[in-house]
């Protein structure tokens, strides 16, 4: 029998929680953890191999490959262990989203939410390719990024930032190209934070109940982009799912992911986002990070040791130990890490060149940091993305673009440098200077960070301009004094945010409220009050409260620059001079009071396991907005241009492509690669072996394994290993493949009707019909550049998908018998053009 015995209690399963404290139904078992079974686009090669080389593997290798070494344990954020019999090195995940944690001469992109802001594939797609030539030339082999979890469903969010925006379909269309930039390049990305992980509060514990209708629609909708475009890894979350923990939730991991969304590549847990050994692993957990952090156990690990006798009892099968290896060397196969794999050259706990490669233990003395330039001319793509993600709120007369003005003050500390350099803070857990990054495990060190002073001042050096710099938001005297004299003034603001390990004036992590920090909005009073020509330049984690100052009359321009990296003054410049035409839009909704998104943080709690129920379904954001006929500061996908655009003869093309059928037929046996060998005595120390102080290591401490004759607590089907049925909705990377079917064809003709060049981005958006439906969501989006007086056609390719709503009986994507409307626009309350579907 495939049981364990309960007397074992580093693989004890899931605590659970009294139904009494469960607002929705407890997500079902989903058993056995799916095998892969490879596909197009480079799996089925990759599978081939890594088939080969895991059918070399002994079981303690096996458990090498899964097992984290530690934290801290090498020079790595994480660190597997290593295979030296087949001269495969530990493998290397580093953080983080924007790139190169903890190294040095790496770059500081633009923060995902900029990424979105530019409603741009190809320079979303450039931005992945060029941090992952970064990470790959550090000898990194997971990327932990891209973010789409958080989606954003709570404004104040703490890590919104690092995601692409609270819609699903940007969101989606946002990962898949930078996956497949950063996997192109070379290295494993690895998208997280999977899933419903959306506030920093209580993280590591909170509930996010969810229905399943809401789940598919909303939060699930840009991982299925992410697998479907073929990425390597993805990360569980710290959350509970409907009261299970994310990294051991087999509805989630087993069924969702692997099953109906048919990823191919291997789940690898959030940092101490493991609670179980034996559970983990069979609802679909195949990688744990850092490996470490389980305390008064034998191995200090879920895994590591215990693992080993997990399998040795068979309360682990070997099909199930053979599928985690082999999904871990498949995305090693898939991105080419074989051939583009180089030395790590870099330590992420010290700068120094020599020191201890095993930091905690302080072992190992060699070269630890190379100091190896990976840069490359990537400044100009932060520069371009950073001026192209600017969104223009308000040009009030013609404001912007600024001509040589006579005269300008820049005023606000958002506009300087932090005294004491970009780096002074830890994990940027500072609001010093100009923002521009977020804090947390999503930081990266800055090699310099322009600020807008230093950028303007030479502008203006340049334009003959008089120029003056207030640095203190505080003195609003001298504030006043340098606006008054002044031709133009820009006034600087901001708001900040992170990640919850850390509080930041009384945020921890999410934001306390939605208001500009360090007196911001007294500061733009003062301002304003003096000049008729105030310029507003927010730096910001995500929408702030300003309809104030949107109606105020001496307010003629504002700019919100998002979280723009290290070329921050420079592309900031290139905006307000007019060498770049803004085509920035909002990748979120504005409101005007907090109220407005219907959602709140858990900030407090009565009870040891928090719970937060997402009962507002799929209406976050502009779908709640329009819903409640709210009207909003500045809607999402608004912003303006220095140049006007119109849209004219909308065209509707039926797709002949038949009916969309359901995904049917039987997977394949769990296959296994390799034998076991039972006998304990192969799987302790090797006589001699030295180990390193505090790393973890796949042996086993005794020969006694427990004799799985106690009561299981595992049914018979998560060791099931025969054919297993294909659900309706899956077959394939990113689901059914009939999907992705186009089944219309959208044009539209877009002019430029203005005096100058610029870039347009006409939104689709689509009405499904039904009563209980947002009134429209967004499906298709294009960047178009045009000239002045110029026309060009732009096509949008509809899906079966995209008509979709998810039936939770038939399990299954359906079009309802609602009718469906096609919209054209500018933004999500612009829509200028419509057609019936």
């Amino acid at each position: 029998m495939f049981v364990r015995s309960r007397s074992h209690s580093r693989f004890s399963s899931p605590a659970t929680v009294p139904r009494s404290r469960i607002r929705l139904p407890p997500l079902p078992d989903s058993y056995p953890s799916p095998w892969s079974a490879g596909g197009p686009d480079g799996w089925d090669d990759a599978y081939r191999r890594a088939h080969e080389f895991v059918s070399k593997l002994t079981v303690l290798e096996k458990v090498n490959l899964t097992t984290g070494t530690g934290n801290q344990a090498d020079r790595c954020t994480g660190n597997t262990g290593s295979i030296p019999r087949l001269g495969f090195r530990e493998l290397c995940l580093q953080d983080g989203p924007v790139g190169i944690r903890y190294t040095d001469l790496n770059s500081a992109f633009p923060a995902g939410i900029n990424a979105a802001a530019t409603w741009s594939k190809s320079l979303i797609r450039r931005r992945g390719e060029a941090m992952g030539a970064e990470f790959r030339d550090k000898g990194i082999d997971v990327q932990l990024g891209p973010v789409v979890g958080p989606l954003g469903r709570d404004p104040a969010g703490g890590r919104n930032f690092e995601a692409f925006g609270p819609d699903p379909y940007l969101a989606g269309v946002a990962v898949a190209n930078t996956v497949e930039g950063t996997q192109s390049a070379g290295v494993i990305a690895s998208v997280k934070h999977y899933i419903l992980n959306e506030q920093e509060h209580f993280r590591g514990g909170i509930s996010s109940n969810i229905d399943d209708k809401t789940m598919h629609e909303l939060y699930l909708w840009p991982f299925a982009d992410a697998v479907r475009a073929g990425v390597g890894s993805v990360m569980c979350s710290y959350n509970k799912i409907n009261n299970t923990y994310a990294c051991e939730n087999s509805y989630v991991l087993n069924r969702l992911l692997k099953n109906e969304l048919g990823f191919q590549g291997f789940v690898v847990s959030d940092w101490g986002g493991q609670h179980s050994g034996v559970a983990s692993a069979l609802s679909g957990l195949d990688m744990t990070m850092p490996g470490d952090g389980v305390f008064n156990s034998t191995y200090g690990s879920y895994w590591g040791g215990a693992l080993t006798e997990a399998i040795l009892s068979l309360a682990i099968s070997p099909f199930r130990i053979d599928d985690m290896a082999v999904r871990i060397m498949a995305a090693f196969y898939k991105v080419g890490r074989d051939t583009k794999q180089v030395d790590i050259n870099y330590s992420s706990w010290t700068n120094a060149t020599v020191g201890p490669q095993y930091w905690r233990s302080k072992t190992g003395n060699t070269t630890i940091n190379r100091h190896v330039d990976v840069q490359g001319d990537h400044a100009e793509l932060i520069r371009e993305i950073g001026a192209k993600s600017a969104v223009l709120l308000k040009n009030q007369g013609n404001a912007l673009p600024l001509k040589k003005p006579a005269s300008i003050a820049i005023i606000g500390e958002d506009a300087q440098d932090n005294p004491k350099g970009p780096n002074a803070c830890v994990d940027r857990i500072c609001n010093v200077g100009t923002l521009a990054m977020g804090w947390g495990s999503a930081t990266a060190e800055f090699p310099y960070l322009i600020s807008p002073a230093t950028a303007l001042e030479k502008q203006a050096g340049a334009d003959k301009t008089l120029f003056s710099n207030i640095v203190s938001n505080w003195d609003l005297n001298a504030a006043r004094a340098a606006a008054r004299n002044a031709s133009t003034a820009i006034v600087f603001v901001n708001a900040n945010s992170g990640e919850g390990y850390q509080t930041l004036d009384g945020n921890f992590g999410d934001r306390k409220n939605l208001t500009l920090w360090n007196g911001g909005n007294e500061l733009i009073a003062a301002v304003a009050s003096v000049n008729p020509n105030t310029v507003v330049v927010i730096h910001s984690v995500g929408p702030v409260l300003i309809d104030h100052v949107k109606t105020h009359p001496n307010v003629t321009a504002i700019l919100w620059a998002g979280l723009p990296g290290q070329e921050s003054g420079n592309s900031l410049t290139d905006v307000l001079y007019g060498k770049v035409n803004p085509q920035g839009r909002s990748p979120f909704t504005w409101g005007k009071v907090a109220e407005d998104w219907g959602v709140t943080t858990l900030v407090n709690s009565s009870t040891p396991q928090p719970q937060q129920d997402f009962t507002e379904g799929s209406f976050i954001d502009y779908r709640r907005f329009d819903h409640e006929d709210i009207e909003p500061s500045f809607e999402f996908g608004f912003g303006l241009s220095y140049t006007n655009f119109s849209y004219t003869n909308l065209t509707v093309k039926p797709q002949d492509v038949g009916p969309y059928k359901p995904a049917s037929g039987d997977t394949i046996a769990g296959p296994t690669f390799g034998g076991v060998n039972y006998d304990p005595v192969s799987a302790l120390v090797p006589e001699g072996f030295k180990k390193v102080p505090g790393m973890v290591y796949p042996w086993i401490a005794s020969t006694e394994i427990p004799d799985n004759t106690g009561e299981p607590d595992f049914p018979f089907a998560a060791h099931n290993r025969s054919a297993q049925p294909i659900l309706p909705a899956g077959g394939a990377p990113g689901g059914n493949p009939g999907l992705y079917k186009v089944v219309y064809v959208i044009s539209v003709d877009v002019t430029n009707t203005g005096e100058v060049s610029g870039t347009d981005i006409p939104q689709l958006y689509l009405s499904l019909g039904g009563p209980a439906e947002p009134k429209v969501v967004l499906r298709g989006f294009d960047e178009v550049e045009l000239k002045a007086g110029e026309t060009k056609t732009v096509a949008f390719n509809v899906t079966y998908r995209d008509l979709s709503n998810w039936d939770t009986e038939a399990q299954d994507w359906k079009v309802t018998s609602y009718p469906k409307t096609a919209y054209i626009g500018a933004s999500s309350r612009d829509l200028r053009l419509h057609a019936d579907l």
